[in-house]
Parts: C-alpha cells; sequence; structure tokens
C-alpha cells in the first residue's frame, strides 16, 4: 500500500493525486501506477474522506470512482465544486453512455476514463492535466473578455470567471481562431485530443456552460452557433 506522506524534499515537491476509491485494492493499484509515473498519490474511500483530503491534501488533480456508495461519486464532484474547489477532476465510469457522459459534466467533472482500469491509458491523461506548460504571460482578448494562459483566469467587463480545466481549454481553444467557424471534430480533436462517441452531445453541453458563465445579462453572446457544422466566436 502507497503512504500517503513522505518527509524526503523530493517527496513533497511531487503533484499531489487524491484517488478516491471505495475498492481498496483498485486504489492501491492506482496508487502504485502514480507513484511510478511521478506523481504523490493520496487515496480515499468514501465522499467523507475524499472531501476533507481535497482540503487538507491541496492535489493538483482529483480522481474520482463514481461507484462510491449510492453514486456518490457524482454527488462528491458536485459537492467540490459548489466548494469552489477548480481542481481538475477525473471521474471513473463503468459505461460510456450519452446520459452518463452529460451527468459527468453537469457534475463538474472535467473529463472522465472508463473501466476497467488501465494504467497506461489513465497515466497518459494524468500526465495530459498535470504536464507542466510554459509559463509565457501571455493573454488572448476578444471583445471584452480576457483570458490569461499564465494564471488561467478569464476576465470579463472586470468580472473574474471561474471554469473547470476543460471549459478553460475549450475556451482557449475558440479564442485562438476568432471569427472562424469550427467543426465539432476539430474541436474535439484539439481540446480532448481524443474521440467521443455521440461527439456533438458532449460538445454542446460544455458549450452551454461556458454561455452560462461568459454570459452575463446585458452582455452578447459570444459563442455563436453555426447549425449542423459547429461554433464560432464572434460578436454578432
Amino acid at each position: 500500500m502507497i503512504a500517503s506522506t513522505d518527509s524526503s524534499k523530493s517527496e513533497a515537491s511531487l503533484p499531489v493525486v487524491l484517488v478516491v476509491e471505495s475498492a481498496e485494492a483498485l486504489a492501491d493499484n492506482i496508487g502504485v501506477d502514480l507513484h511510478e509515473a511521478g506523481y504523490k498519490p493520496v487515496l480515499a474511500h468514501s465522499l467523507a474522506a475524499g472531501l476533507t483530503q481535497a482540503d487538507q491534501a491541496a492535489p493538483a488533480l482529483i480522481v474520482v470512482s463514481r461507484r462510491l456508495a449510492e453514486d456518490s461519486g457524482l454527488e462528491l464532484c458536485r459537492r467540490l465544486r459548489d466548494d469552489h474547489n477548480r481542481v481538475p477532476i477525473l471521474l471513473m465510469m463503468n459505461q460510456d453512455e450519452l446520459a452518463d457522459r452529460v451527468a459527468c459534466l453537469e457534475a463538474g467533472a472535467d473529463d472522465y476514463f472508463l473501466s476497467p482500469y488501465r494504467s497506461d491509458e489513465f497515466i497518459a491523461r494524468v500526465n495530459a492535466y498535470l504536464k507542466p506548460s510554459a509559463a509565457s504571460g501571455e493573454q488572448l482578448r476578444f471583445a471584452d473578455m480576457v483570458l490569461d494562459l499564465t494564471q488561467r483566469r478569464v476576465v470579463r467587463a472586470d468580472r473574474i470567471i471561474e471554469l473547470t480545466m476543460k471549459e478553460f481549454e475549450l475556451l482557449k481553444y475558440l479564442m485562438e481562431h476568432p471569427r472562424e467557424v469550427l467543426t465539432r471534430k476539430q474541436i474535439l480533436e484539439s481540446v480532448w485530443g481524443y474521440d467521443f462517441i455521440g461527439e456533438s452531445n458532449v460538445i454542446e453541453v460544455y458549450i452551454r456552460y461556458l454561455r452560462l458563465k461568459i454570459d452575463a445579462e446585458n452582455e452578447k453572446r459570444l459563442i455563436q452557433t453555426v447549425r449542423s457544422v459547429g461554433y464560432v466566436l464572434r460578436e454578432s
């Protein structure tokens, strides 16, 4: 079993990944893979323990199993987001149906992966979220909205907007291609890097949430739908 603490300086400097999984043997296995990949795993086996460790361990990424008692994996995601926790969340799900994907996104998870657990696929997904990125101080601007790439922050009309990591990446991609009509396939390949079954539904859920967050009552809608094609960022 992987120890959750280590007094060495090198261990303390590793990115912490919190794993909330009720099956202890699987949690231990995931912890071993994370440790070997250069991360510091912290394990929890219930919703309550997950909430406590999310607050105490300062994780860089949270992995949640939907199979927690009475579907509380989704509840844990919702509770974290309600507490304004913006740490990326990966949800482990048993099946890949549209209703499951929508539930995942609406609960506040950034992404999901499927069981049975595959270590190489899982670590690749973790690396995609936690690999170092070059700090550039660069900002993207469109209309009255500013996206700060270094601080991963969005401001529109002096209003700070909180986004999940995947929402941020989607908005970033749109802002990198202003006034350009982007197909659903382009968006999936560039933001997710892999294909979803029923791809348009996933994108539509994210677009809906982005619009709710970036468009205030009297502000122009910046993300426009191009019927049967995709989306475009424009002012009219």
